[in-house]
């Protein structure tokens, strides 16, 4: 059903052009959107709606029938007499009418892709009901996943598709509250790069829109329709990984998620006993603050010992003091690679372990 919103905006650009007062009302005469208050017009309206014309001339009024798919839907009230208001008013009627089909099957296709998402359709019904709704099979896709402060409240779905714009290709839609949809069809040239070129230009978009806290997460490019639920599933773990393992960035890929993205399917009870195996009763996030700066320095530069006590500012000798004193107490010397391995991976489950936390509270 097309929103109320829409009728008034419509029914309001159309008077600046003709300049004629309009009143929408459904068929027991409630008015649904209006230009002028046409209240006293209810009585009419529902008379005119049980007669069996189209159009009627009435107290100085032109009423006119909206039909959806052959059942009465709306009554439009054009004010004033004359030939030049029957023909505007005849002319804003065929407008709605066209108005409900396009909104009736942009839900259509909104519902069908929401159940693809859900993997909600047998493969059978995917292709039948694409094939109905005239969307392309066998297309590129790739799904973003949008998240911002205050979820449905701010807006954001409706801007998304306002940045996206009406081309046909692309759908923009919510399975919940929180999140924003897209299901982006791409061209054989448009690679991970112009996807991510896309998911920032969005993010942009909706920031400079006043949308706060945006994040955009996206999967990897399917190439049949009955793929795109994995690409959404991939995007929902890039949006929840990500704000464990890379809190500072805005937009992320599935495919950078790494080692994160193993992580994040571990079970707790394993990550516990993991860590004690390897610190005893002593979490590895719980070193000083210069120690900590070092490592992550460390790591940052490749276990590279010259070019981290460069950014450090400290002599090499201090450098490798602070890491004989690190494997000392924690049996892990970070120049060597499988013990570096063996400490990143320790800290990144810690990480998570602290972010699950917080889900229990």
């Amino acid at each position: 059903m097309i929103s109320s919103q829409i009728l008034q905006n419509t029914i309001e650009g159309l008077k600046l052009i003709a300049r004629v007062e309009f009143c929408v009302m459904d068929t027991d005469g409630k008015e649904v959107a209006s230009t002028v208050d046409m209240g006293n017009c209810s009585k009419q309206a529902v008379e005119f709606a049980l007669s069996p014309a189209d159009s009627q001339e009435i107290q100085g009024y032109q009423y006119f029938k909206i039909f959806d798919e052959q059942q009465l839907e709306y009554v439009l009230i054009a004010g004033g007499a004359g030939e030049d208001v029957y023909t505007v008013g005849k002319m804003v009627a065929f407008q709605i009418q066209n108005l409900l089909v396009a909104y009736k099957e942009r839900f259509d296709k909104d519902n069908f892709i929401k159940n693809l998402l859900l993997d909600n359709l047998l493969l059978v019904d995917i292709y039948s009901r694409a094939k109905k709704l005239h969307i392309q099979t066998d297309v590129n896709r790739v799904v973003m996943i949008v998240e911002s402060e205050n979820g449905k409240d701010n807006n954001a779905l409706e801007l998304s598709r306002t940045h996206f714009g009406n081309n046909g290709k692309d759908f923009i839609t919510a399975v919940d509250e929180n999140n924003v949809i897209v299901v982006k069809e791409l061209t054989d040239a448009e690679n991970n790069r112009e996807i991510d070129k896309a998911a920032k230009s969005l993010e942009a978009f909706l920031q400079k829109e006043g949308v706060k806290n945006v994040h955009v997460a996206y999967g990897t490019v399917v190439h049949e329709i009955k793929e795109v639920s994995r690409s959404y599933k991939e995007a929902k773990m890039a949006l929840d990984v990500g704000k464990i393992f890379f809190d500072e960035r805005d937009v992320i890929a599935y495919s950078e998620l790494g080692i994160g993205r193993l992580i994040y399917q571990l079970p707790i009870p394993l990550c516990k006993m993991f860590i004690k195996e390897i610190f005893g009763g002593k979490s590895p996030d719980e070193f000083d603050e210069e120690t900590l700066t070092t490592i992550h320095k460390f790591f940052e530069n490749s276990l590279n010992v010259s070019e981290t006590s460069r950014q450090l500012f400290i002599h090499r000798n201090t450098l490798v003091y602070r890491l004989d004193k690190l494997q000392k107490s924690t049996g892990l010397d970070l120049r060597v690679f499988e013990d570096a391995i063996t400490f990143k991976i320790a800290l990144m489950v810690v990480k998570y372990m602290k972010y699950m936390e917080t889900f229990e509270y």
